[in-house]
């Protein structure tokens, strides 16, 4: 098992890596957080804020999965139609989501802003159409967000102005341009948030994987050299649950996802490739999401997995993907690459409650691409649930139910993925 961070440019740029020390003695807390992810350091900060003791622990590195490799997109939305779920939560409740979806973008600005959290944070995002018919939805898009009251610029691109206004690539038929979502460096994040919370007086523990979970009014977390004893219980582990808690690891699954970073670009070659360094992401299946870091490398992900595979070499393989949408870019060197999960459900909606069994123990996982925003949005709610016993958020959360994928451990994997490539397929013929 690898404990250290995955050599992307993230880890490469990060600007403290200090170690927190390993659990070493047994400990008693009012919570004990479970994952050193946005979900677990977000949730201890709202808990210390509320005045109860937090220990967290941490298997690996703080921000080790996903929450310290991903694409960096701070993007609108809590999932990816949550109007469907209204037959769950009522029409309040839908509405409820869609105003989370825009108000937890904006709390992590204002964590960012009120912290002084270094993390290269850039306003601006463009969801890019593969077709016309997709162009024509971003039109009813933007008419529900005005209509709704959404207060930050958004405005449709036409084919004919995306290459000089927005994204220098061929491909697309249209975009909407959202200036209320954004991009930054998501390690930096993670790990200025952490520094908060131990400031806050949250003790961290790192390299600290959990061994055994002993359930009961008190619960015991026992770890190779120390036990902690809290009353509340919080599993923030997300794609990397493994069988921690087999009720919850089997309702998400965990999914590859890849980036390539390159060489700095040219100043004026990042100013006529991304003229507006926004965040950019299309609509296929197996989608792309790109933006420029601060010192101009176009950073560029996609190509989910669902097979459990990873490919043997990252860059040769989204190589290939970057130049269909980048071809101008074909001599420009890679020096990063790298890989990670994340937590996928059946209905690309996050999962967060608490277990019916054990009721001192709560989660959330599962985010499906929204984890930047909606990691910080359930690590509140989770936070006034335990402390107030009572969150209307994490009500209207919970209520939206979440199949188990079928085909246990070994079977769950492979049949996402044909189920995917059938999608694909379908994508391509149509």
């Amino acid at each position: 098992m690898n404990n250290q961070h995955a050599h992307s440019y993230y880890a490469a740029t990060a600007n403290s890596m200090a170690p927190y020390p390993t659990l070493d003695q047994d400990l008693v807390a009012d919570v004990c957080v479970i994952g050193g992810g946005f979900t677990g350091v977000n949730t201890a900060i709202e808990l210390a804020q509320r005045g109860l003791s937090v220990i967290l622990l941490e298997a690996r590195r703080i921000g080790w999965g996903a929450s310290g490799r991903n694409g960096g997109q701070l993007i609108r939305g809590v999932g990816h139609d949550v109007s469907g779920f209204a037959r769950h939560v009522g029409a309040e409740g839908v509405r409820y989501l869609e105003r989370a979806g825009i108000e937890s973008v904006e709390l992590v600005g204002n964590r960012i802003r009120e912290h002084g959290i270094d993390c290269d944070l850039r306003w601006g995002f463009c969801e890019l159409a593969n077709t016309r018919a997709q162009f024509a939805a971003f039109e009813a898009e933007q008419r529900s967000l005005v209509e709704s009251g959404y207060v930050h610029q958004i405005c449709l691109v036409g084919p004919e102005r995306i290459r000089q206004q927005v994204v220098d690539s061929g491909v697309y038929a249209g975009g909407l341009v959202d200036m209320g979502s954004g991009h930054l460096h998501p390690l930096n994040l993670v790990l200025g948030e952490a520094r908060l919370a131990h400031s806050l007086g949250v003790q961290i523990f790192e390299q600290s994987p959990v061994l055994e979970l002993i359930h009961g009014s008190t619960v015991q977390v026992r770890c190779a050299a120390g036990t902690v004893r809290a009353g509340t219980l919080v599993l923030a582990c997300n794609a990397h649950l493994e069988e921690l808690e087999p009720k919850l690891s089997g309702k998400v699954l965990p999914a590859g996802s890849y980036i390539i970073a390159t060489e700095p670009l040219a100043p004026e070659v990042a100013a006529r490739l991304i003229p507006q360094n926004l965040a950019l992401c299309d609509q296929k299946v197996g989608l792309d999401y790109y933006r420029l870091s601060a010192d101009r490398r176009l950073l560029f992900g996609g190509a989910c997995h669902y097979s459990g595979r990873d490919p043997v070499d990252i860059a040769a393989y989204m190589r290939p993907q970057m130049l269909k949408v980048f071809p101008q870019l074909s001599d420009v060197r890679i020096d990063y690459q790298w890989g990670g999960k994340i937590g996928i459900t059946a209905n690309r909606f996050p999962q967060v409650g608490r277990l019916s069994q054990h009721p001192n123990v709560f989660y959330a996982q599962g985010y499906s691409g929204h984890g930047l925003n909606v990691t910080h949005w359930c690590a509140r709610l989770l936070a006034e649930a335990i402390h107030a016993g009572h969150s209307q958020g994490f009500d209207v959360f919970s209520a939206v139910p979440h199949m188990t994928f079928p085909g246990g451990r070994k079977l769950r994997s492979p049949l996402l993925a044909l189920g995917m490539f059938w999608y694909r397929l379908r994508e391509l013929l149509g």
